[in-house]
């Protein structure tokens, strides 16, 4: 398989196979050089503050964050934290092979021999094991966030199951008392609607649980012994 890494060619006199006008990268030459290549080397924003360079389009960032809120739906305040991570951690992550493609799209070009050299092949192998390590990096931050939201949302979900169960147990028991009930007379944040509509499917599941037992995990009842083909006993002949 072809290596997209192209082998560093030393400075030689020009051949008939080698331009007279142009070198390719073999190191930086100078100490400004190296300096140079070393700031580039850097300049990738994947720990700036802001997750959006200035030369992406902040547009598809929005609708990147979007998709995130939209697919996670967070309900309070670290939720919405949670998610924005999310978010900016994939967007940092998605950027990486972009990045790479550059730095070795970089370092395969060619230089003029009136210009100094400023980024190799070294450079670019310095600069491609540093994304690496970056990417892991992000990838445990991004695990962990989706895990913690994950937990947290599950959590909340448990609690208002719990509480919509309690709330529709209280509802019907002022139905069959006849008197009225408010679910904030308890201390509930859902509307009576919302209760009664979780009270209705309760009744259905367990209407439905109760008929998928008795169809598919009650044993059958022995029939009776004239469906058998077996006559019924009958007292023995007295001689």
């Amino acid at each position: 398989m072809t290596n997209p890494i192209p082998t560093p060619i030393p400075n030689q006199p020009a051949t008939n196979n080698q331009s007279p006008t142009t070198n390719r990268s073999t190191g930086p030459r100078t100490p400004a050089g190296k300096q140079r290549s070393s700031l580039n080397a850097l300049r990738h924003g994947l720990t700036a503050a802001s997750a959006v360079l200035p030369s992406e389009d902040r547009a598809v960032y929005e609708d990147h964050r979007r998709r995130f809120f939209d697919e996670y739906r967070p309900a309070t305040p670290t939720e919405s934290q949670l998610v924005q991570e999310l978010a900016d951690t994939s967007w940092r992550l998605n950027r990486i092979p972009l990045l790479e493609a550059e730095v070795l799209a970089r370092a395969a070009a060619p230089v003029p021999l009136d210009q100094e050299i400023t980024f190799d092949i070294v450079d670019a192998h310095r600069l491609i094991a540093n994304l690496a390590i970056q990417g892991q990096r992000l990838s445990r931050q991004f695990q962990k966030s989706l895990e913690t939201l994950r937990e947290i949302q599950a959590d909340r979900a448990e609690r208002q199951r719990r509480d919509l169960k309690d709330a529709a147990a209280l509802l019907e028991l002022h139905k069959h008392k006849g008197t009225p009930w408010e679910p904030a007379d308890h201390g509930f944040v859902f509307s009576k609607d919302h209760v009664a509509q979780f009270a209705r499917r309760l009744k259905h599941l367990n209407e439905a649980r109760h008929i998928e037992y008795v169809l598919f995990h009650m044993r059958p009842l022995s029939p009776p012994l004239h469906e058998t083909g077996v006559s019924h006993l009958t007292s023995p002949l007295v001689s």
